[in-house]
């Protein structure tokens, strides 16, 4: 059976899952998942009439699932971060796919059921303050923004609207969250991982990555906050490190420097 939230604990994007129809609690009553494991909330939520609907990650390593009980029309939100349950909340009945015709509708146009998940991509905890917008058509800007930002699309906010930007951004970050894995170059040739350094001491970040290949060809900076720019020649990665209290508080593919040759 497809384990879902084992699956979003490695970042791996989740398949739906089939439940038992029984009956099914609020968020409120269901309370005692927080803090279990993927594995023994997934079994806890289907024992309760809850069926998988999706899984959408962020950068900052945390992951929302939408779950819905079909008999109660019942739709929760969870949150799990480093495999474990941190908080699960209601959530609207969009969220879950449900009554669709309204975002239709905002959208002025015409389409099938076939083609509505396009139009509801988007889900409560995308917005920064957790909830959809009250206006239809702020919530259709917000939608073709996010769209066209999870799928790389070019920005095109020709409505001048506030709610495609927020849209637009929040759907870049999930793409980059979902694409954490990738190192932003094409073609055969095997490149070296160094985005896990983030966050280690500074000293055995350089050591990882110095046994990986990585050479340093330049520092810079103050006490405060330092900078390193690493080299390997055979993949002809350049990525700098930003240490800041002695920790690794940034690192990234900067792509070519001057000492970044050979």
């Amino acid at each position: 059976m497809t384990k879902p939230f084992e699956k979003l604990a490695m970042g791996v994007a989740l398949g739906a899952l089939v439940a038992t129809p029984v009956l099914a609690e609020k968020a409120n009553q269901l309370v005692d998942i927080n803090g279990m494991r993927g594995s023994s909330a997934e079994r806890a939520l289907q024992s309760r009439g809850f069926a998988h609907v999706s899984t959408h990650k962020n950068s900052r390593g945390y992951a929302n699932s939408y779950w819905w009980d079909r008999d109660d029309d019942d739709c929760v939100q969870v949150e799990v971060y480093d495999g474990r349950v941190q908080t699960i909340n209601d959530a609207t009945d969009q969220d879950c796919g449900h009554h669709k015709g309204d975002v239709a509708a905002a959208a002025g146009v015409a389409v099938g059921a076939a083609l509505l998940g396009a139009l509801i991509g988007h889900k409560s905890h995308h917005h920064d303050d957790g909830r959809h917008h009250d206006s239809r058509e702020d919530e259709a800007h917000y939608e073709r923004g996010y769209t066209d930002g999870l799928h790389n699309a070019s920005y095109h906010n020709y409505d001048r609207s506030d709610a495609y930007s927020d849209g637009y951004t929040a759907g870049v970050e999930e793409r980059e969250a979902n694409l954490g894995h990738h190192h932003r170059r094409g073609g055969y040739s095997r490149v070296a991982a160094y985005r896990d350094v983030q966050g280690m001491r500074g000293p055995r970040a350089r050591d990882l990555l110095r046994d990986r290949g990585f050479t340093r060809v330049s520092r810079f900076g103050d006490d405060n906050t330092r900078y390193s720019v690493l080299w390997r020649s055979e993949s002809r990665q350049c990525i700098q490190l930003t240490i800041a209290d002695g920790r690794v508080y940034d690192v990234r593919d900067i792509g070519n420097h001057p000492d970044c040759r050979g």
